[in-house]
């Protein structure tokens, strides 16, 4: 919310003293439905025209909506009636109604899905106009109350983005700069998910505020003209945040969190917004590069999965079985870069060398927290949630040889989760050097970051290469006595060297927001040269601490360099200039690019070169034989591979991302990249479409619409689970019954998706209900018995077993949208083939399911089946927050989970971008 009357301010100030109380606990948690807001008054003037090349040929969309503030009176007016301000929540329905929309969906029709992305605002549509300063002017537009910065000078341009940031975004940005800075719950309350983010987020990047300062110091001084320019910019922007934080307080329209948690006297007034500074810039970096630009580590997880393997097999077979399941480099894995050009990185060796197993028992997990009281001493605090999972995102471009008009057709976006608000808000900003439209993360919003120039677009998938390497270092006492595994020392270049200790004490007490009761914890880690210590152990028993080395760490904003040309028209021209440009982005993204011309990719990262035989996917000793070529422990840089050798191309007849396999040799930094996979989900839509020609924007729309209702395990691995099945006679009539609703479902594509809109109940209903029992069912008898309960739970922890939409075990949680990203698809895949007899490239070691025996891999798949198909829907979607047991829909269903006053409605499940854009230019400047 921006400024309300003087009759809201009133209304305000009376209703405060009998509400506030009322509210309680029920500030942050999600409300089951909620009614759309006015509008204010519409402005009177239009933002002046830019060059714009798209021909209202581009479209966006970022639900639940465009404003993220809300004063304590609209707060209060929503818990009580369920109102809620203007375009807080204007774009979810068009969001949500895609789900029953796109298969009539045509390129006349995109406009009821998404918002017209073109560049300005018409002369009828201006809803306000502010001017913080005379050289910026914000115009926010009726339909969605996107702010349109047009800056006559650079500083003022900056200014407004910060401005508007403030006027959409401000608390949001003040909650996640003591995310990053690790102080949440001091601020917020001692809720166990605020628990959770800090615990979550800190020992990814803990700083100090000098380690701070000196990454601000770093790019003004190190990255020539672009960075003096990056920080005269971002400093222009906190500017413009302060502006509105001071403008907001004093006249008493700002976020009525401010008050609920105590910060501010809804009375008297009294209390502070405390200044933002160029830091918390880098400590909001921070945590989106930790969400999303992230790669590699789990090192020390998957060398305990070797170990057990070992154990299991013996070292020669336990390794190769091992091998099997870690895919580094599987034949059949769907590929970004699909002509079959090679970028080797991050290979196995031939002859590996300090690689750094433990002795087998010997590792722990490294404390974090310390010194519990209070409401940090319960026993539900020892494991709070951690409610912030890395989300993924979904990339589709056809090559103008390919589309209906000549021109490239992209449909892209990332996968941010949902939050109200989101984590990414929209804007247009026009100024001196910048000319660009799309989703910026609030509080690090002075340029676009994902979006379109004006010819060109682009967006982005999480890669997630292996840029985090676990070192092995050697433990000592510093006089000479003899170590331990608690030993706060360690061996650097042959010197015993202590290590550096950063802690946080973090105090809350209850507010009206949180009721949580007073409590109080220490954070602490242990910093080394090498990196953050997450575990120690023993090597041939002598004690050693695992670390985690982060080529990004020290660098959480350099990336800005990149940014800051993308939304520069002088530089990107295209495709190879705006490949140049993601060169400069250290966080592990692949790029997309499309303009009238030209479809386009990059995958950017910081990528370390490492010594000759060193084995990326296992810990390696922290010895400088093995560090990573040219490392500088004070600023944490090294060589990095260069541009050529990273993922890339230009002009492929299409590309799809879901964060799948980059390319042939580009090494898999994690489990799960095999021969099903959801990217599979993309490309076998997409292909058709281009085999047959002709591809609009609708229709690549509707490929990706159809790809985000679709059961991954049902559309690819139903058809082998039902060939196992009807290997014999069917007799039982309850495993009949459920091999037919199984089929039916296959037969009519395999969707989770409302019979009628608003129905609230799935077509196929029992059908998706056995698959969702069945799954963990299936995969326990299949590999349990051949694997053995060890090694089985120690590979589960490298890679969980299932990620349906309703999986609130997997990696993303329930209710988060992104689904089957992570799950052992193609461990079951390659199993079933090689058991029927069917050609697999990459096959596992050995056959599992049955002991490799049709008949008796039969009997299990029958005898799980007929278990899953008497599973109550009670038993397999049990109540949560949100949802009553038994209740499917709900169970899969979307929730937007506040992070402020205000709730929104549920819609339904889409495996789909949050933020998404449908572009395709006909001209070029």
């Amino acid at each position: 919310m921006r400024r309300p009357t003087t009759r809201t301010k009133a209304r305000t100030r009376t209703a405060v003293a009998t509400a506030l109380i009322a509210l309680g606990a029920a500030l942050l948690t999600p409300a089951a439905s909620a009614a759309s807001g006015a509008g204010a008054p519409a402005g009177p003037l239009p933002i002046a025209d830019y060059a714009d090349y798209c021909g209202q040929q581009c479209a966006d969309i970022l639900p639940p909506g465009q404003s993220g503030n809300a004063t304590l009176a609209q707060i209060l007016a929503h818990k009580a009636f369920g109102t809620l301000p203007a375009h807080t929540s204007d774009q979810l329905a068009r969001y949500d109604s895609l789900v029953a929309g796109y298969p009539g969906l045509t390129d006349a029709k995109l406009n009821e899905f998404f918002n017209d992305a073109s560049f300005g605002v018409p002369a009828d549509q201006v809803e306000s106009t502010t001017s913080p300063r005379s050289d910026v002017t914000i115009t926010r537009d009726k339909k969605s109350g996107v702010p349109h910065i047009k800056g006559t000078t650079r500083y003022g341009t900056s200014f407004g983005a910060g401005y508007a940031a403030g006027q959409d975004r401000l608390w949001q940005m003040d909650l996640f700069r003591h995310v990053g800075r690790g102080d949440l719950t001091p601020f917020a309350g001692g809720a166990l998910a605020n628990q959770g983010l800090e615990q979550q987020f800190w020992p990814q990047a803990p700083y100090t505020e000098a380690d701070l300062q000196a990454q601000v110091d770093r790019i003004r001084t190190a990255e020539g003209e672009r960075g003096r320019l990056a920080m005269e910019d971002a400093q222009a922007y906190i500017d413009g945040i302060n502006a509105y934080r001071v403008q907001s307080k004093n006249g008493r329209y700002f976020p009525g969190e401010y008050v609920l948690t105590g910060h501010i006297n809804s009375i008297t007034n009294a209390g502070e917004i405390q200044p933002f500074k160029l830091t918390d810039l880098i400590a909001l970096a921070s945590v989106v590069g930790g969400l999303f630009g992230g790669g590699g580590g789990g090192e020390v997880q998957a060398a305990l999965s070797l170990l057990s393997a070992q154990q299991t097999y013996g070292l020669e077979e336990g390794t190769r079985v091992w091998e099997s399941f870690r895919e580094r480099e599987d034949p059949e894995a769907v590929l970004t870069v699909h002509d079959g050009t090679s970028f080797p990185y991050a290979q196995k060796p031939a002859d590996p060398r300090g690689t750094a197993l433990p002795d087998a028992g010997s590792v722990t997990a490294e404390q974090l927290v310390y010194d519990r009281t209070g409401a940090a001493a319960t026993a539900a605090a020892a494991a709070p949630p951690k409610p912030m999972k890395q989300s993924m995102s979904n990339a589709l471009l056809v090559s103008g040889a390919k589309t209906a008009s000549g021109h490239p057709v992209a449909v892209f976006g990332p996968q941010t989760g949902y939050l109200a608000p989101q984590l990414l808000m929209l804007q247009e900003l026009q100024g001196p050097g910048i000319s660009a439209r799309g989703a910026s993360f609030a509080g690090v919003s002075m340029y676009v970051q994902l979006g379109r120039g004006q010819d060109y677009a682009w967006s982005a998938t999480s890669a997630g290469q292996d840029i985090t390497d676990t070192f092995a270092v050697e433990l000592c006492e510093p006089g000479g006595g003899a170590p331990t595994k608690a030993s706060t020392s360690y061996l650097y270049r042959g010197a015993c060297t202590p290590m550096e200790k950063l802690e946080h004490t973090n105090t809350w007490k209850s507010s009206v927001a949180d009721p949580t009761p007073g409590g109080s914890y220490r954070m602490q880690v242990w910093r080394t040269n090498y990196g953050i210590i997450t575990h120690r152990a023993t090597i041939a028993g002598k004690p050693v601490a695992y670390t985690a080395l982060r080529s990004t760490y020290r660098h959480e904003a350099d990336s800005i360099i990149g940014f800051q040309m993308f939304n520069d028209p002088s530089y990107v021209k295209d495709a190879r200039t705006f490949q140049e440009a993601a060169q400069h982005i250290g966080y592990a993204f692949n790029w997309f690019y499309a303009d009238s011309r030209e479809a386009a990719y990059y995958n950017s990262g910081s990528n370390p070169v490492r010594p000759a035989g060193v084995d990326a996917a296992l810990p390696v000793l922290g010895t400088q034989q093995y560090e990573w070529q040219g490392f500088d422990p004070v600023a944490n840089t090294a060589a990095y591979t260069p541009p050529a050798e990273h993922p890339q191309s230009i002009g492929q007849d299409y590309y799809i991302s879901w964060n799948n396999k980059q390319a042939k040799g580009y090494g898999a930094a994690g489990f799960g990249m095999g021969s099903v996979h959801r990217g599979d989900l993309l490309d076998q839509r997409v292909k058709p479409l281009v085999a047959a020609g002709g591809v609009t924007r609708a229709g690549l729309t509707r490929a990706m619409a159809d790809a985000a209702v679709t059961d991954l395990r049902a559309e690819n691995l139903l058809p082998e689970l039902l060939d196992v099945l009807r290997s014999a006679p069917v007799t039982d009539p309850a495993v009949a019954a459920a091999v037919d609703k199984l089929a039916a479902w296959q037969a009519a594509g395999t969707e989770r998706k409302e019979t009628t809109r608003g129905s609230r109940a799935y077509g196929h209903a029992d059908a998706v209900r056995i698959m969702d029992a069945w799954w963990p069912l299936l995969v326990e008898a299949e590999f349990k018995p051949g694997l053995g309960a060890p090694l089985y739970d120690a590979l589960r922890a490298s890679l969980t077993i299932d990620e349906a939409p309703n999986a609130g075990h997997g990696p993303t949680g329930s209710h988060a949208g992104s689904a089957f990203q992570y799950g052992w698809w193609s461990y079951v895949d390659k199993d079933l083939r090689t058991l029927l007899g069917r050609p697999v490239s990459g096959p596992l070691a050995r056959p599992y399911c049955g002991g490799g025996s049709l008949p008796a891999c039969r009997d299990a798949m029958t005898s799980t089946l007929k278990q899953a198909a008497a599973a109550t829907p009670a038993a397999v979607y049990p109540a949560d927050g949100t949802c009553a047991a038994g209740n499917q829909w709900c169970a899969d269903s979307i929730v937007q989970r506040p992070v402020g006053g205000l709730a929104h409605p549920q819609i339904n499940w889409q495996n789909r971008p949050t933020y998404q854009q449908v572009v395709e230019f006909p001209a070029h400047r």
